[in-house]
């Protein structure tokens, strides 16, 4: 498979910044791929994309040479198997609460002899038509990257063993799941919930591992920056509703 490039870089310790997309369309991806973003992760929880829209806008993120990430909706193997296959370069799993749970993510999207993902000459392995299946295998063992998601009040505190699990590349909070969790729900600047980041930033640190967060402004992703964070990530919406109001409020102005 192709080389990932942000796994590289994060793995050099730099910072890289993406972008959330819900909507299940290629084309909306080539456009986004001109704009600099060094991955964008096609939301498979909370958007309603397939695997055949899944495959279709890994295509058209590698156009503009941007890594294609994948957030399943469950961290079930069969469900990661379909999204993997299409040939995202990572994959984002949620609400992974313990390091049992975190080893069964790093297995179903690592072949033998780390995992158990199963093998067939797919999008990802280039139909089987470019190298054998052992080189292939060894490729996407080195190259995918694994992010779990830590969303809940549970996960923050078996944190400990999640970051143990050999294959696993980025903690990322999940701040509005966290908020809901702890029974705040949407309120992401609440006591409990800062201190539930708080945890989990002093966990990851020194753990060898990346700290990942979605912001919602360039002024949180700087503020995250400064606390560790270097897999940072938007969502489409929080940059295009602002964008928009504020063209219209201008245009509007007589």
């Amino acid at each position: 498979m192709p080389s990932n490039v942000t796994k590289a870089r994060l793995k050099a310790g730099e910072t890289v910044f993406g972008c959330f997309v819900r909507y299940p369309d290629a084309t909306l991806i080539e456009v986004l791929g001109y704009q600099g973003w060094d991955f964008l992760v096609f939301d498979g929880e909370h958007g309603v994309i397939e695997p055949r829209d899944c495959e279709h806008m890994v295509r058209a993120a590698e156009l503009r040479d941007v890594t294609p990430i994948v957030r399943v909706p469950t961290n079930q193997p069969s469900v990661i198997l379909r999204l993997m296959d299409t040939g995202a370069h990572g994959l984002h799993v949620p609400w992974v609460n313990s390091g049992a749970e975190a080893e069964a993510a790093v297995r179903a999207v690592k072949y033998q002899p780390r995992g158990m993902r199963g093998l067939a000459a797919i999008r990802a392995a280039d139909f089987g038509q470019r190298a054998p299946f052992s080189q292939y295998t060894a490729e996407a063992n080195a190259e995918t990257l694994v992010v779990v998601h830590i969303e809940t009040r549970e996960a923050v505190d078996r944190l400990g063993e999640i970051v143990a699990v050999d294959g696993v590349d980025v903690i990322f909070i999940g701040p509005t799941d966290l908020s809901h969790s702890l029974g705040v729900p949407g309120q992401v600047q609440h006591p409990l919930v800062q201190a539930a980041m708080a945890e989990i930033v002093a966990t990851v640190e020194g753990s060898g591992l990346a700290l990942g967060i979605m912001v919602g402004s360039a002024q949180a992703a700087q503020e995250w920056q400064r606390r560790g964070a270097r897999y940072i990530t938007i969502g489409f919406e929080a940059l295009l509703a602002p964008a928009m109001r504020g063209y219209l409020a201008a245009a509007r102005e007589t």
